[in-house]
């Protein structure tokens, strides 16, 4: 039996993965931190269902010698590094705790892979946010870099990290630059979760109005569920390569906002206002991805359509709310 481990596996992309591993006969680990384990309640939501089928190990990206800990008491075969501070404002707010978590966590994983499991697989979460307005569209494997928050530029740095392991220790060690990923599970400080809840709510009566930065950014959107098959795919290969994961298609935030109000029968104009607080310090107009590659040696392609994703994650967040008026629990 194959034994997998996943940092972030508390978050969207974790949760999905543990659940992709598991139906895969893997023996599923995962890093947390002390406070997750202090507080499961609220911490463990997105993988309750499925805590008793994994091995959860608490540790702390910043402090080497723990990881070091968990790397040579699982011995993995292939290991998921998805854990991040991956909200760009907070990037801005945070610049050092972004780049400090970011950058020596992905090198504390690295160095304890390559000293107590060096046989072990290693995938790289990469994000589109590192290719910011470099002004090639669509972007893929070969587009240059030009990261525009912190966020993005500590990805960078995670992104060459594991190139150099790769090509200076010989490991097997890659990257996935995943564009836009959402689900039901995406967190509420990301501006597509945001929207789904802030229009469930003012359908409900909860709500009269949704702010919002900019309408006008665009961006490759797609539903996380898709986007880890394809993280699992990459490490099934047999040589290291990076991959471009997308949709291959572009909308404004303009366009999710109407679907999303369309989809509860309002008209989004009613309802949104735009506030400059909530503006990026630097923004990124347009990212749209090329995933040819992954389509050609993967066998890859993304199931779920962006109008798909917008009506699940209100629907999903429409059975929610109901659920917490009522206090009693809807079936899904």
């Amino acid at each position: 039996m194959k034994k997998a481990l996943i940092t972030g596996i508390t978050g969207q992309d974790g949760s999905y993965l543990a659940e992709l591993l598991l139906e895969k006969g893997y023996d599923v680990h995962g890093i947390v931190r002390h406070t997750a384990i202090e507080n499961p309640e609220h911490k463990f939501c997105r993988i309750k269902h499925i805590t008793e089928k994994l091995t959860l190990h608490s540790a702390s990206l910043e402090n080497y010698a723990s990881i070091y800990n968990v790397i040579e008491k699982v011995k993995p075969d292939e290991c998921y590094h998805l854990a991040a501070l991956s909200f760009v404002s907070h990037s801005f707010e945070d610049p050092f705790s972004t780049m400090n978590s970011n950058v020596n966590g992905t090198l504390s994983i690295l160095s304890a892979i390559k000293e107590r499991a060096p046989h072990c697989k290693f995938y790289f979460a990469g994000t589109s946010e590192m290719f910011g307005n470099v002004g090639q569209i669509p972007q893929n494997e070969n587009t240059p870099f030009y990261p525009r928050s912190p966020y993005g530029i500590s990805k960078v740095a995670g992104y060459h990290l594991t190139r150099n392991f790769r090509e200076s220790y010989n490991m097997f060690a890659l990257s996935g630059i995943l564009f836009n990923h959402e689900s039901p599970r995406r967190g509420h400080e990301f501006v597509t979760r945001k929207i789904t809840t802030t229009v469930a709510k003012i359908k409900l009566g909860l709500a009269k109005e949704l702010r919002l930065g900019s309408l006008e950014p665009k961006r490759d959107w797609g539903f996380a569920g898709d986007y880890v098959k394809a993280m699992w795919q990459m490490l099934q290969q047999n040589e290291p390569e990076d991959f471009v994961v997308a949709s291959g298609e572009c909308h404004s935030v303009k366009e999710f906002v109407e679907i999303a109000f369309k989809s509860v029968g309002l008209k989004w104009t009613d309802y949104v206002k735009v506030d400059e607080k909530f503006y990026r310090p630097a923004e990124i107009f347009e990212l749209r991805g090329d995933y040819s590659k992954a389509k050609k040696k993967l066998s890859w392609e993304p199931k779920v359509s962006f109008e798909e994703l917008v009506k699940s994650m209100i629907d999903s967040d429409l059975s929610l709310l109901r659920e917490q008026i009522s206090g009693v629990p809807v079936n899904k």
